[in-house]
């Protein structure tokens, strides 16, 4: 393959107008997952559940592979496998050791699932690689609605508990002891982060979700400790890769993905530079003072 020929199949923006209105549907349900991926990025960031994300994803992978396999809604099957991931995870790791325990019992399993239910499943490839790395125009318009209200659900959630959800993140003993219901926060925060999950699933694929779940507030986390700055800066850099991709990878022949996790480890990267420089500028003295 020529130079010429490897860039056209990465970046090709003839007939680019064209085929912009044919992901209309993908760019609002980018949005909107940028959105909701970086809110609960930064829960995910503090509560230290970046492996738990991709516990759940690999379930949610499982559940959509089935639904594949058996003909039926596949955001159905991604939700299921994404919420039995989150009440198991939930339920049985209490404590981080036994949580990552458990999901690294989870993950194999859930994998295993997927690959032999896709396997076994007949029809167009395009379907099965979708499952894994995203797919630009898979949104169709029964999916952005099925999108639309599971967002819908998770930021309600997230409104309702998140005051004493950061409380508990930042110091768990310390509301604990004040009354605050850590475990059913907990509990609750594992559900509302499987329906991200099984959100993300269907536009970045199973295995890069923590691309748009994680990354955005470890970038922000870098340039800022105000937790309101954090949580602005997660859901910019989470709408700015999930957008930003998808209007690149329209100009491409390549999956969506690639598109999303470059732009969100340019970012990440940009933040920990920054981060870097300006710890350098700090002059000793004032890293002390309050």
């Amino acid at each position: 393959m020529t130079a010429t020929g490897f860039w056209d199949q990465i970046f090709n923006f003839a007939d680019y107008a064209r085929l912009l209105a044919l992901v209309h549907n993908s760019l609002v349900a980018g949005a909107i997952l940028g959105v909701v991926g970086g809110l609960t990025s930064t829960f995910v960031v503090r509560r230290d559940l970046p492996f738990a994300v991709h516990g759940i994803s690999e379930l949610s992978f499982a559940g959509a592979s089935g639904a594949l396999l058996l003909g039926v809604n596949v955001v159905a099957g991604s939700l299921f496998g994404s919420i039995l991931a989150a009440v198991v995870i939930g339920a049985l790791g209490a404590r981080a050791r036994d949580r990552n325990s458990i999901i690294g019992v989870l993950m194999p399993f859930g994998l295993g699932l997927g690959v032999l239910f896709l396997a076994l499943y007949k029809g167009r490839s395009a379907n099965k690689f979708g499952l894994l790395t995203g797919q630009i125009v898979a949104v169709d318009t029964p999916q952005l609605s099925w999108l639309i209200v599971t967002s819908a659900i998770v930021l309600i959630g997230l409104a309702a508990i998140w005051r004493p959800l950061s409380f508990a993140s930042t110091d768990p003993d310390l509301a604990a002891a004040r009354g605050v219901p850590v475990a059913a926060l907990s509990t609750t925060f594992m559900l509302l982060l499987g329906l991200c999950v099984a959100m993300s699933v269907q536009i970045v694929g199973a295995l890069l979700v923590l691309s748009i779940v994680c990354t955005p507030a470890a970038a922000a986390m870098r340039v800022t400790a105000s937790p309101l700055l954090v949580t602005l800066l997660s859901v910019v850099f989470a709408v700015a890769s999930m957008v930003g991709g998808i209007l690149l990878a329209l100009g491409g022949s390549i999956p969506i993905s690639p598109y999303v996790t470059t732009i969100s480890f340019t970012i990440y990267l940009g933040c920990r530079l920054a981060g870097l420089s300006r710890g350098r500028r700090v002059p000793l003295r004032s890293r002390h003072e309050p």
